[in-house]
């Protein structure tokens, strides 16, 4: 909260508005309500709740349990969910096209298609992801609004590291959050495209890559390789390594489990046509 009305408030009572409420001159919101710690099993006793919530309308209304004070000029952060005991899975995905989308916006479809220079570049990096159920018997299942979420993990001298942060948007309970926390540091990929060939004339394009993955870790992983086919809505991969997901209408997702210290490689070719 940060106050810059003029004024000082003393034992206020403080409420939340969560949801996409539509207004005419939408004023700036601060994501700094919510703090919310999960650790993959970090125990706790039973709190009185920071909040209670209920319906309201169309949207969930937050109500903090006490009253707090509020200096003019002060900006302040209150507690605003605790959970112990929450269960998250850590993913790793390995998503290698480099590439600026927003650099591209607005172009047309045929634009990508036939420029052969996009997909050539890569990224190394292994992201890190977090996915829990926001569920009661994941000791949440409460509605949450728009805000921060803080990742903590027990080390071996029983203190609380941070491990990563990032945004979630209003999530109903019941729903599950994936969020990325940051890069695997033992953990890379390479990607590569090895062939490409065009023919216009017979409207089809076909395109071969290459993506190497490396753990350095003393424990078996799994990867998630995600590869986007955005040439053309009609598609098919014609050749591959290893057995691929289709996620959407433009994605692949290839699912590489490594052993400690291993590398792996694997291909595949696309065929696009139009």
């Amino acid at each position: 909260m940060d106050n810059q009305s003029g004024k000082r408030f003393q034992n206020a009572r403080i409420k939340l508005m969560a949801g996409d409420v539509n207004k005419i001159q939408p004023e700036q919101m601060y994501d700094r309500a919510q703090a919310l710690g999960i650790g993959g099993g970090i125990g706790g006793g039973v709190m009185t709740p920071p909040v209670t919530e209920r319906t309201f309308d169309e949207y969930h209304l937050y109500t903090l349990a006490r009253p707090t004070n509020l200096e003019d000029s002060e900006t302040k952060q209150v507690e605003f969910i605790r959970a112990s005991k929450v269960q998250s899975q850590k993913v790793y995905v390995y998503d290698g096209l480099k590439l600026d989308w927003n650099r591209y916006r607005g172009y047309a479809m045929e634009n990508l298609r036939n420029n052969q220079d996009l997909g050539a570049e890569m990224d190394t990096k292994v992201a890190v992801m977090r996915e829990f159920k926001n569920s009661e018997a994941n000791h949440l299942g409460m509605p949450l609004p728009k805000g921060r979420v803080r990742f903590y993990k027990q080390d071996n001298d029983k203190q609380l590291e941070f491990t990563g942060e990032n945004t979630i948007d209003h999530t109903p309970r019941d729903e599950t959050i994936r969020i990325y926390t940051g890069n695997a540091f033992d953990l890379v990929g390479e990607r590569r495209r090895t062939n490409i060939k065009v023919d216009s004339n017979n409207h089809w394009l076909d395109e071969s890559f290459e993506i190497k993955l490396r753990n350095h870790k003393k424990e078996q992983v799994e990867i998630k390789v995600v590869e986007h086919l955005f040439r053309w809505f009609n598609w098919d991969i014609t050749e591959k390594s290893d057995p691929f997901a289709k996620t959407n209408a433009q994605t692949a997702e290839f699912r590489v489990p490594l052993k400690p210290d291993e590398e792996k490689t694997l291909h595949y070719t696309v065929h696009y046509s139009w």
